[in-house]
């Protein structure tokens, strides 16, 4: 449970309270149990297979897509990661002093930042990516096996929807 009430309680009190108003009420339940088990799906991963490895989310991210596009400018990492500059940096040193990653200057132009994967940041990858994918495995699993790619489809569609320039 994400707050103090049920999701079911959750959308009956939206339904009766927004009931007097013309409006999607499937599109907003789409987005909202999207939203609703992004987070979920989040504390899970941090609760379960990150926390062993003292990984944030935001942590776990910054080295998967290192670890994928490497190397890789710090400005792509926060587009590919969706978040700011100055969360990366943040997040970048403490992956960097714990010796999972380097920063070195571009050497096409000084002023960009490229970050590589140290041999301990690949280890680290190596066996934590196969426990992440056993609680991917986990939490679609609550979704009927023929209904899956459907579903993953459907949400590279809102995904591309979302992010067309409006």
């Amino acid at each position: 449970m994400a707050g103090a009430h049920t999701l079911a309680e959750t959308e009956r009190q939206v339904s009766e309270r927004l009931s007097h108003m013309t409006l999607d009420f499937e599109a907003m339940a789409i987005v909202s149990n999207l939203f609703r088990a992004a987070n979920s799906v989040r504390n899970h991963f941090e609760r379960t297979v990150l926390h062993s490895n003292d990984l944030s989310w935001t942590a776990f991210v910054v080295l998967w897509v290192t670890w994928i596009w490497e190397p890789i400018e710090t400005r792509q990492i926060a587009e590919e990661g969706g978040f700011s500059k100055a969360t990366l940096t943040g997040v970048l040193g403490t992956l960097e002093s714990r010796g999972f990653v380097m920063r070195e200057k571009s050497e096409t132009d000084g002023r960009l930042v490229v970050v590589r994967m140290t041999a301990s940041g690949r280890q680290l990858m190596d066996g934590l990516f196969p426990k992440f994918n056993n609680q991917e495995q986990a939490v679609a699993g609550a979704i009927p096996a023929g209904q899956r790619t459907d579903i993953a489809d459907a949400l590279r569609l809102m995904t591309q929807r979302a992010e067309r320039p409006s």
